[in-house]
């Protein structure tokens, strides 16, 4: 089933991972058994320092495995040779490509086990990738479009070689920024994280969050508040967030949707459609209570039931009331988030009910089946395309870029997130703190939380899903 996929990834890894400390240390009581009970303390502060510096990632895939992407027959090819340091086609490049990847092919180098491996693009672009990592991989470079149309592009990898074939693969994606767009969220957050260079520059945006987010509000507790006095807390500030933030980026409240159901609870709801789920936490069982802000009546306020047939048929109501050309939303195969997967089911399903069909999907992936630090590397730097153990369809690719204005109002953004505003714990602080000195990653002074470092960067990145409609299924 893919909601469990990760989970069984998860597993996995800390099954082979238990294995591997055990097996070490025996190692330590023989050396402390043999040559004295402190040499086994030191040994097992350095196997801790270990753990933390090499053994802490989320990496269910061996780094040396291909990225394995199957590109439709409409993208343009073409190759491309590396000589002296600079990237130069053999041909020439159309001037309607705006969203440009390098296939290139990595191994591993010195350091790259233990320093994270990069490709140094241009003269201050990053893309970093798995240490130890070896195959096929794919770089970002539709920001340096300029250099490749001119004298060629400065690269060099630091702690891995870059060999052949070369071959670069271009989108000619039209920019869908000026015609009326739909977000969905599936959590306050996700529309910043995913797309808020786009919805800034956008013409007619609109954002649709379909939960309160209430989940996880330990660090609500400190207030003096009960586990569920905390959650109705928490729901209720990221259910203001899905409504304000987005004025940050020119959209105002009354483009803004908060459906109001329940964190973690879609699936639920998917499997028994009449059958309301309320909070896991909260206890309630209302989403009228989060709603009273939005710009207009929908057919879940008649009940308040968090039901997946109200979901739909919510949905179904924004379509026909917003006419978007373009939905946003998570990338069903890439995308393993339950609540995330189950959101663009939901827009399938009220598609299905709807006079009005948009023309595409752009799709999104802010959390992924295989390695939670996607993308790798320091904030402000390209995006490389993610692991890809199996193939995916064969989409079209747009990448947008981001001014360094705009990034800077995408991390306020971020900022402005009560979820990710959360303290990072003294065991986080210390882990980071060794990685800095032994691993040499960075993150930046905008925000704690890791998605500062993997949302803000030179462009978003979307997979273009045309949308054919119910008459051509």
């Amino acid at each position: 089933m893919v909601v469990s996929r990760k989970q069984a990834l998860l597993a996995r890894h800390r099954r082979r991972k238990r294995l591997l400390l055990y097996s070490a240390l025996l190692v330590l009581v023989a050396v402390g058994l043999s040559a004295g009970p402190w040499w086994a303390v030191l040994g097992l502060l350095l196997l801790w320092v270990a753990h933390e510096a090499w053994l802490a990632d989320h990496l269910f895939y061996a780094p040396d495995s291909d990225y394995r992407y199957d590109f439709p027959a409409s993208a343009w090819r073409a190759d491309a040779v590396l000589e002296h340091g600079r990237l130069r086609l053999t041909g020439a490049l159309p001037d309607d490509i705006n969203t440009l990847f390098l296939a290139v092919t990595v191994t591993g180098r010195g350091l790259g086990r233990l320093r994270e491996p990069a490709v140094l693009v241009g003269s201050d672009d990053v893309q970093a990738f798995e240490r130890g990592a070896a195959g096929r991989r794919y770089l970002n470079l539709s920001a340096h479009l300029p250099a490749l149309r001119g004298d060629g592009l400065a690269l060099r990898g630091r702690h891995l070689r870059l060999q052949g074939p070369f071959e670069l693969i271009g989108f000619a994606e039209a920019d869908c920024s000026q015609q009326p767009l739909m977000i969905l969220a599936p959590h306050a957050d996700d529309a910043e994280l995913a797309a808020f260079g786009l919805y800034q520059r956008a013409a007619a945006a609109t954002l649709v969050t379909l939960t309160q987010g209430e989940i996880e509000a330990g660090d609500f507790q400190r207030l003096g508040l009960s586990p569920a006095q905390a959650a109705i807390l928490k729901g209720r500030l990221r259910s203001w967030d899905s409504l304000a933030i987005p004025l940050w980026g020119g959209v105002p409240a009354a483009r803004c949707w908060q459906l109001g159901y329940y964190c973690l609870q879609l699936p639920a709801m998917a499997a028994a459609p009449d059958q309301p789920q309320g909070s896991r936490e909260s206890g309630e069982c209302d989403i009228r209570s989060v709603r009273r802000h939005n710009p207009a009546a929908l057919p879940g306020d008649q009940d308040g039931a968090p039901t997946w047939r109200n979901l739909v048929a919510d949905l179904a109501a924004l379509i026909e009331r917003e006419r978007p050309h373009t939905v946003v939303t998570p990338h069903p195969e890439l995308d393993p988030h339950p609540d995330h997967i189950f959101t663009t089911r939901a827009l399938e399903e009220a598609l299905a009910n709807t006079a009005w069909q948009p023309q595409q999907w752009l799709l999104y992936a802010n959390h992924l089946h295989d390695n939670d630090r996607w993308p790798m590397g320091p904030a402000g730097a390209s995006v490389p395309l993610p692991p890809a153990l199996e193939p995916l369809p064969a989409d079209p690719l747009w990448s947008p870029g981001l001014s360094a204005a705009a990034q800077c109002d995408k991390a306020m953004a971020l900022r402005m997130q009560h979820d990710l505003q959360t303290p990072l714990s003294a065991k986080i602080r210390l882990r980071r703190a060794i990685q800095r000195r032994l691993t040499g990653r960075q993150w930046p002074l905008s925000g704690e939380d890791e998605f500062f470092r993997k949302a803000v960067r030179r462009q978003e990145l979307f997979w273009v899903r045309r949308w054919r409609g119910r008459a051509e299924e």
